[in-house]
């Protein structure tokens, strides 16, 4: 039999109850710098890819390896920090993930060699395994109904004022030496105590056998929309990161030699495109279902690929990336929204791990997959082959997520 230990008097429709704005809320703001932490390891660094091509002398499809090897160990471990979580406690799993993420990922701006750049790149994705998913499960915890969804916005947003800084950031820091970026990982540290002593959130702990935990977690992930939702992320994913984030900054330099700095701007447009919108998601949702929303975000992914190999210069990206930015924002705070609420509160660690480490599986293949796309229908042609994707997945939406 499960038991969920909580605050006393929580329940799951009390909490998140709060007699003050969602957004003032203290293990929020809290969540915030986790989430921040989340998105660090991939967009910031893209940016000096070009750079790392030319100092450490390799080709530009070695260099996504950085993303790969980053990525991989979410898909093995991300799924397991989850149970552990539903197990141990959320700050358990949390706190020491983000000491290692740190140290590793700091490690790294001392390293000139490729190979042992790629090992220490896969240490740090070890403990960017249960970031992504620790974060909104504590949101999960912590919010219920509405509160939740508007929760979840405004952590989107935060995710992409990340996505779109980083990038910025990491291009600025590219401009003096291409390992600067790798400093950055060491702000996890300070953020491993804050979460340790400042963080108050539900105890919540399932103690089920381990056939009984499992039967339960895969009796509501069998769920067709649940399954359609599972896809979508995939989906959303593959092309995030093989097609903006990996592949943007390396079509931007062969097309039009730009900088890192610029491609740092323009990817960074997205991703401020996506807060800013995320910050309305309280009242598109009020107006139209999360499941059209899902629906027509696939769409503008189409739209927006289509037109980056049409560009005539490097300042019309901006017209595509900001296309994209919209679609991400109608996206994920929805997607999230959706599998949080069907996610049963004692296994809610597994299930959106379970999501997560789909996400990551999508980090992962989305770059391999644009490279074996630009092999064969050259870089402009895999960005049609990527809006193809998300015109299935637009389809399959009517299909799945119903």
């Amino acid at each position: 039999m499960a038991t969920t230990r909580r605050h006393e008097g929580d329940t799951d429709e009390t909490v998140g109850e709060h007699p003050h704005s969602v957004w003032k809320d203290h293990n929020l703001h809290v969540v915030w710098t986790v989430t921040l932490m989340a998105v660090l390891g991939t967009s910031s660094i893209t940016p000096a890819f070009p750079t790392i091509v030319q100092e450490l002398g390799v080709s530009p499809g070695q260099v996504v390896l950085l993303i790969t090897f980053f990525t991989l160990p979410g898909v093995l471990l991300t799924f397991v920090s989850g149970v552990l979580s539903d197990r141990f406690g959320r700050k358990a799993i949390l706190v020491p993930s983000l000491f290692l993420f740190g140290i590793a990922g700091g490690a790294c701006m001392f390293v000139r060699d490729f190979e042992l750049l790629l090992g220490l790149r896969a240490l740090q994705g070890v403990g960017a395994a249960s970031l992504g998913a620790t974060n909104v499960t504590l949101i999960g915890d912590l919010f219920f109904g509405n509160e939740r969804t508007e929760a979840l916005g405004y952590n989107s947003s935060v995710l992409s004022i990340g996505t779109a800084s980083y990038p910025a950031i990491g291009g600025a820091l590219a401009t003096f030496a291409w390992y600067y970026p790798f400093a950055l990982p060491l702000f996890a540290i300070p953020i491993a105590f804050l979460v340790m002593f400042s963080l108050h959130n539900p105890d919540v702990r399932n103690e089920q056998g381990f056939k009984e935990y499992f039967g339960s977690v895969w009796e509501h992930v069998r769920d067709k929309r649940v399954a359609g939702l599972f896809v979508g992320s995939l989906v959303t994913f593959v092309i995030l990161f093989g097609s903006l984030i990996t592949y943007l900054p390396i079509l931007m330099n062969e097309f039009f030699r730009a900088s890192p700095f610029v491609i740092g701007v323009v990817v960074a447009s997205s991703s401020l495109t996506t807060a800013l919108t995320s910050t309305q998601m309280g009242r598109l949702s009020s107006r139209f279902s999360e499941k059209a929303l899902i629906r027509l975000s696939f769409i503008l992914y189409a739209v927006a690929l289509c037109a980056v190999p049409l560009a005539p210069n490097v300042w019309t990206l901006l017209v595509a990336t900001v296309v994209f930015g919209v679609a991400q924002s109608l996206n994920l705070p929805n997607s999230f929204s959706l599998l949080t609420a069907a996610a049963p509160t004692e296994n809610r660690g597994a299930f959106l791990a379970l999501n997560s480490t789909i996400l990551r599986l999508g980090q992962t293949v989305g770059p391999l997959l644009m490279s074996a796309a630009a092999a064969g229908f050259g870089l402009g042609g895999a960005y049609f082959a990527a809006a193809v994707l998300a015109v299935v997945m637009s389809l399959l939406a009517l299909v799945l997520i119903r």
